[in-house]
């Protein structure tokens, strides 16, 4: 195995490299979520780590190459890889706690979190690469050689960590079968202190079995629960409604909000917004099918059912895993006039054929936008869907006014631009329209202009709640081409 040992351990560091890259991405999304900054700021840091640890390796390699040393820089990596497990809770709440730019704390974030992990595991080739050289004349093919390793453990790193083991294993457990497989292939390289490794490898490997235990026990005594799926980290939690005091079950992606909420003491809506969808009612009296993109805990689809009997509704969600949770926590049941499509719901609209009466489009959350369903595009793709009187009502996280406004006028003119008219209702606090919460957007497909009051008593307080000011059309259009969404919204949580 020795003849063949700094080729593993340049693939191994390559593999780990990229693993953690990824699952670094999901260690951050509960907290800044997915945006272009945040990947932006991870990929930039572990680059620049990396450089700086091949420029570093190099120069060490010059002075003192021994696989000693090199035994040492892959353990030190294996402890720098786990910290990140120990301490995101201490970095995102309080020192990030008092950042409001996503852009700058994710910066920081990664940072913190990954520049000294990334460095150790960049200094690894350079150094292999000094060890392995005996003959200048095959050098060259001696570089070459170990850095296509690397390369091949990155893209194995990429294929493993975004087909398997995100998913199958959740965050923290990947970071300690992380630090565990490089303390381990430090054995191979350093004989001293072997006791002193021993008991660290004994830690990280029993820890995983540690943290599955713990989630158990969280669960068992909170009912606090989370999940790692191919899209979202998830976060299963019990709670009391702050308005009625009520018992409720939460499901939340980001740490700004609850994606689906329910009552455990009754069928009503919980999450405001949702009753916000009987406003179809009062635009298309007559709808019978419905579209939703969107379903978290299908929270409000099984609402649907129940209250319009003799409607249907197709949900188009595209985590696999999130219905299976609804299932399991949320009630979730089959029914025949429910359909539930597993995919991405601009990819859907492309492909779809059929026409809806109402469509309602719940796929934005707090800080991870799919840009692809804020488009004018998308848009016309909705109006394609819809029957002559169809409406889409579309929930938005965005203030009505002032600097917060930026996503809001900016979806207003993409839907403007397809749609006849459109209205905005102000759902948590009308009086406070500067305030960043939940609006529900309104595209009529009728020119027809729509009767703004209600006999039904909740329904004409819901359309007391439009917004009658002018939503000016401060951005650009978002568009296939143009959408700097994550800039909008990161104004949005300012």
């Amino acid at each position: 195995m020795k003849k063949y040992l700094l080729e593993i351990t340049v693939f191994v560091s390559g593999t780990v490299v990229m693993v953690f890259e990824l699952v670094g991405s999901r260690l951050v999304a509960p907290y800044l979520g997915t945006s272009i900054y945040v990947w932006t700021a991870l990929i930039g840091v572990i680059l620049a780590s990396l450089s700086l640890g091949y420029w570093i390796g190099g120069r060490l390699a010059d002075k003192s190459a021994s696989y000693n040393n090199l035994g040492w820089i892959i353990f030190l990596a294996g402890i720098g890889v786990v910290i990140p497990a120990f301490v995101k809770n201490l970095v995102f709440e309080s020192f990030l706690g008092s950042w409001n730019q996503v852009d700058w704390a994710a910066l920081i974030s990664a940072i913190i979190l990954f520049s000294l992990p990334s460095f150790l595991l960049g200094i690894v080739s350079p150094y292999a690469v000094r060890l392995k050289i005996r003959d200048l004349n095959n050098s060259g093919q001696i570089v070459g050689n170990l850095y296509a390793l690397s390369t091949a453990g990155s893209i194995a790193g990429t294929f493993l960590a975004g087909f398997l083991i995100i998913p199958l294993l959740g965050v923290t457990k990947i970071i300690f079968l992380l630090a565990a497989t490089l303390v381990l292939l430090s054995f191979f390289l350093l004989r001293e202190k072997l006791w002193y490794r021993l008991f660290v490898l004994l830690f990280l490997i029993s820890s995983i079995f540690v943290v599955s235990w713990l989630e158990q026990r969280q669960y068992k005594q909170t009912g606090e629960i989370s999940f790692s799926t191919p899209y979202n980290e998830v976060k299963i939690f019990s709670g009391t409604d702050a308005e009625t005091g009520r018992p409720t079950l939460n499901l939340a992606t980001d740490r700004f909000g609850r994606q689906s909420t329910m009552f455990l003491d009754g069928d009503d809506l919980s999450a405001e917004y949702t009753r916000f969808y009987r406003l179809a009612e009062h635009f298309n009296p007559n709808f019978q099918k419905t579209l939703m993109i969107g379903g978290a805990a299908y929270i409000y689809p099984e609402y649907y059912l129940r209250q319009y009997s003799s409607s249907t509704i197709d949900v188009v969600e595209i985590d696999p895993k999130l219905t299976a949770l609804a299932r399991e926590y949320f009630s979730l049941k089959d029914d025949a006039r429910l359909k539930i499509i597993h995919d991405d719901g601009r990819v859907f609209l492309n492909r779809n054929e059929m026409k809806y009466d109402v469509v309602l489009l719940d796929a934005f959350n707090s800080i991870s936008i799919p840009s692809q369903l804020a488009t004018q595009e998308a848009a016309q793709k909705v109006s394609e869907a819809l029957t002559d009187d169809g409406v889409v009502l579309v929930n938005i996280i965005s203030a009505a006014e002032g600097e917060r406004s930026s996503f809001l006028q900016a979806e207003y003119m993409a839907y403007q631009s397809v749609f006849p008219q459109v209205l905005a209702f102000v759902v948590n606090s009308p009086d406070k329209p500067e305030q960043t919460q939940n609006i529900m957007l309104v595209a009529l497909k009728s020119p027809q202009k729509p009767v703004l009051s209600s006999l039904d008593q909740e329904l004409d307080s819901f359309l007391k709640q439009l917004y009658r000011g002018k939503i000016e059309p401060n951005r650009r259009m978002i568009t296939d081409d143009y959408a700097p969404v994550d800039h909008y919204m990161s104004q949005v949580l300012l």
